[in-house]
């Protein structure tokens, strides 16, 4: 049975915070496969970054409703979604909660926005997670833009070869 979905309030942003951390950084989303604690340290969100896409009437924060064990931010750029901040509780991975919260941030881009297309980033030292987004029908586009190395509001960088690469995906028939 595919879990039920909600879109977040302000009162879930903390939450969310310590959600999204649990599935990227420190040793505890090492449980996970979404981990990218090799490869960055420090924050992966704050509470403003959280509030500010909250706050937004083009964006969204779409999560389980039952327990809150997976959201992912969804932003109308007319013809195309943007995807991101996409976490799975490190415990709850590889039980498909992931594969159904993308499901639906594609479903509601389409049908509530009329986006043509979903676009995100992933860092392409991630190969694992690009081949999972393949997989769900995402393709790489060759467009890469660099980390924001400086910047600790995204992390502290572990590598110096960190670089972000555009995936598509048609949400058309």
């Amino acid at each position: 049975m595919d879990p039920a979905f909600r879109t977040a309030t302000a009162d879930d942003a903390e939450a969310i915070v310590a959600l999204v951390q649990s599935a990227y950084r420190g040793e505890v989303s090492k449980a996970g496969w979404t981990t990218e604690a090799d490869i960055l340290d420090g924050q992966r969100t704050d509470l403003a970054a959280v509030t500010d896409i909250l706050a937004d009437p083009q964006s969204l924060i779409l999560l389980t409703a039952a327990d809150m064990t997976a959201c992912c931010h969804l932003q109308n750029q007319g013809y195309y979604a943007y995807f991101g901040m996409f976490a799975v509780d490190p415990g709850r991975q590889r039980h498909g909660v992931g594969k159904a919260l993308l499901a639906e941030a594609e479903r509601i881009a389409a049908t509530h926005w009329g986006a043509d297309e979903m676009h995100m980033t992933v860092i392409t030292a991630r190969q694992d997670l690009i081949a999972w987004y393949v997989r769900r029908g995402y393709t790489p586009t060759g467009k890469r833009t660099p980390f924001p190395y400086g910047d600790e509001r995204f992390g502290i960088p572990l590598r110096d070869d960190l670089e972000f690469e555009l995936l598509v995906k048609s949400l058309g028939a």
